[in-house]
């Protein structure tokens, strides 16, 4: 046996215990930086193709002329932002091209009255939900159709459906001569709003007219396509990629708006408009509506698929062969793995070559030809990413007997999968056009397993003692008296973590500025359990959360969670949880438990009088396109009774677009405004805008009403999104990074 010499530098492709470094086989530790999707161990940065600029938003949101609709659909997966404005008329809108043929669109509007009030309002603020769906592609001769439901869960003060088809022409095929631009031509029905101007007919009979003060988020599913029908139409001439004309007839007659409350006078059934292609992203535009108005808009898209700066990562260290540095017998003999300081030694060059990547060593054991590594993942988003990297640290410091790479990512001490893959493939397979396929084929996902006894840990790790100081926001959303709320200020956290699985943490909480405390107090019939918000804010330091937690596998393919403390700003107690998730299957299934006590106003350690049992039985299952459902069946703070769906569509680069609603025992009537608990949620990670590697994220949940029905209590530390992004799904997705 070779003796041992002086520790390698890391980036030497061969175990220090067998052999030293060849020359000219050390490793550039100054690799070169890539962007995202760029070939393993290039410079090089991958093209990037510009995409084309979506279609223009009308004054709802969605794709169309401008108060009206057209067929167009945005690009897969595009959200909008944007905001219009006419008449003392506002609206703040939310689109999100769910899938190729779906959008669904969210609205805040604000209508500003001159005479009598709306609802007692002279600013009548209202919510509500779009969705369209397409019926067909545009075609060769066939126009693009697609049909729409407008306001259709909200009080139905903006209610209408329609169909409507558009046809695209290039100018020059009109005979306008070469660069003249593109022509759209929208036409269509409507009813409701949409038909109250202008009807040729009716079906169905009658529909009733808007009633001020209705709660609003039920489906009027009776009253779609019925009532009068009214023809629009609208005219989109495009001279080149920046700017745009717009002409287009109207059939909504503005009956509320131009009766009592006088928001203003529709003299013309035609609007005009021109909008400027500002950037990529951003597009601005002017009109002359109903022939008294001056209106604008302003409209922001982004889409997960083209962030704005291109990821990039400092290129991975290639793979030398074996066959190129371990060139006699005696490199391949199996005797190191008799000695246990050399373990140690292979431990603390793997943990250094582990550590350049931003991967941590937790535990390894070594064997003759195995080697089982269990790390944490401190710096990509990708489980697969983090794994390719960990495999690559394992090929420089291994001795070459080692041919079996076991990897094991950790969330808390815990297992949450086993990757495993033989040595000769990932040097095999490194510049191999179909790597990605091929190491798939060839790898085995399973269950982690309990931690092997003979493992050696990590001598840095436990105990481990951590701080950040970080901003927060708190917003609070859709006050009649003032639509927007934020408090912001600075967390100062702590944790402690003794033992591999065991976590203390807690954080202070510092208000520096905000105007929450002054919202509207909760007029609920319910206990009060989320809608005291405004309570919650009057005092300036709180104590945010202080809890225990202990993470463990208590069999293959089951993982646990127990939680002890004040989980949040509302509430403190026990709680536990169990998800059975096999590592190969799509589907996960879950159990959580809960007693809390409701926290007093100040979030000291005082409690208020209010304590319940909530948990729930949960459902989880991975759909394509990256889909996630969830339907959870249980008891709610409020002691209510029932369900939740929730459908969230997660990228490959961590943006998430996500729905819910829940229906309990509680009736529309003792819920109150909106009828029942409903909302949608984003989360924009960190490294899609910075371009930089990143496990940071930030994103909100929003309620068109925060009300105390349907409620869940937020325990931090909850199982399925970590044990999930590990397993063969997420991994498959995304096999292609295993090699960035």
């Amino acid at each position: 046996m070779i003796p041992i010499k002086s520790l390698v530098r890391r980036t030497a492709p061969a175990a220090a215990l067998c052999l030293a470094a060849l020359p000219g086989q050390a490793l550039d530790p100054g690799a070169a930086r890539v962007e995202e999707g760029a070939a393993p161990g290039t410079a090089a940065a991958a093209p990037r193709l510009k995409p084309l600029p979506p279609p223009s938003l009308n004054f709802y949101g969605s794709p169309g002329t401008i108060d009206m609709p057209s067929a167009e659909m945005l690009p897969d997966g595009q959200y909008a932002v944007s905001y219009s404005w006419f008449g003392g008329q506002s609206r703040y809108n939310l689109t999100f091209q769910a899938l190729p043929w779906l959008s669904a669109s969210f609205r805040y509007n604000g209508i500003q009255t001159n005479g009598e009030e709306i609802g007692g309002f002279s600013t009548y603020y209202d919510r509500g939900f779009d969705v369209r769906a397409r019926l067909w592609r545009e075609r060769r001769w066939l126009p693009e159709v697609t049909m729409g439901l407008q306001d259709f869960a909200g009080t139905g003060i903006y209610a209408a459906e329609y169909f409507v088809a558009t046809k695209r022409f290039e100018g020059q095929a009109l005979g306008w001569g070469r660069g003249s631009g593109r022509l759209k031509v929208s036409a269509g029905l409507g009813w409701g709003r949409l038909g109250s101007h202008g009807a040729i007919g009716s079906t169905g009979g009658s529909r009733p007219s808007f009633t001020a003060g209705d709660t609003g988020g039920e489906l009027a599913t009776d009253q779609w396509f019925r009532g009068d029908v009214a023809p629009f139409a609208g005219l989109e001439w495009q001279p080149d990629a920046r700017w745009s004309l717009k002409a287009e007839y109207s059939s909504d007659a503005y009956t509320l708006e131009t009766g009592g409350p006088d928001v203003f006078e529709r003299k013309s059934s035609f609007n005009y408009g021109v909008e400027y292609q500002y950037s990529e992203r951003v597009r601005l535009g002017g009109y002359y509506l109903y022939g008294s108005e001056i209106g604008l808009t302003a409209q922001i898209q982004l889409n997960p698929k083209h962030p704005p700066t291109p990821l990039a990562v400092p290129a991975p260290h290639p793979v030398v062969p074996r066959t190129q540095w371990a060139t006699e017998q005696a490199h391949w003999t199996r005797d190191w793995a008799a000695s246990a300081s050399r373990k140690r030694q292979i431990r603390d060059l793997a943990a250094e070559a582990l550590k350049a990547d931003g991967l941590v060593l937790e535990a390894i054991t070594l064997a003759g030809t195995e080697a089982e590594l269990r790390y944490r993942n401190l710096r990509y988003r990708s489980e697969s990413q983090a794994a390719g990297r960990a495999a690559r640290a394992l090929a420089q410091t291994m001795p070459p007997s080692v041919e079996t790479f076991r990897l094991v990512p950790v969330r808390g001490g815990t297992g949450l999968a086993a990757v495993e893959i033989r040595r000769s493939d990932l040097e095999a397979l490194e510049f191999d056009p179909d790597a990605a396929d091929a190491l798939l084929a060839t790898a085995g996902i399973r269950d982690a397993g309990p931690l092997p006894q003979e493992a050696i840990f990590s001598d840095e790790l436990y105990p481990a003692f951590a701080t950040s100081v970080s901003p927060y926001t708190q917003p609070a959303y859709f006050d009649p008296d003032q639509p927007f709320r934020l408090d912001a200020g600075v967390d100062f956290a702590a944790s402690y973590a003794p033992a591999p699985g065991w976590r203390i943490a807690g954080a202070l909480r510092q208000r520096i500025w905000g105007n929450v405390e002054g919202g509207r107090a909760s007029n609920s019939v319910l206990p009060h359990v989320r809608t005291d918000q405004s309570e919650y804010a009057q005092y300036g330091t709180t104590l945010e959360n202080l809890y225990v937690s202990r993470l463990w596998k208590p069999g293959s393919n089951l993982y646990a969670r127990a939680t002890a403390g004040l989980f949040e700003s509302m509430y403190g107690g026990v709680s536990g949880e169990v998800l059975w998730k096999p590592v190969n299957s799509r589907l996960g299934l879950g159990l959580e438990a809960n007693y809390v006590v409701q926290r007093d106003f100040d979030q000291r350690f005082s409690f208020r009088d209010y304590r319940t049992f909530t948990g729930h039985a949960s459902a989880y299952y991975e759909l394509d396109r990256g889909y996630q459902l969830q339907l959870d069946a249980g008891r709610y703070l409020a002691g209510d009774y029932g369900g939740t769906v929730s459908l969230n569509r997660e990228f490959d680069n961590g943006f998430l677009v996500g729905a819910f609603f829940t229906l309990t025992d509680v009736s529309a009537e003792d819920f109150g405004e909106g009828s029942f608990d409903k909302g949608f949620r984003f989360r924009i990670p960190v490294d899609w805008l910075l371009g930089k590697p990143s496990r940071s994220s930030f994103g909100l949940t929003i309620r068109p009403t925060q009300r105390d029905g349907g409620q869940k209590v937020t325990v931090p530390g909850r199982l399925y999104a970590p044990v999930r992004a590990a397993h063969r799904r997420s991994l498959e997705e995304q096999r292609a990074r295993f090699w960035e």
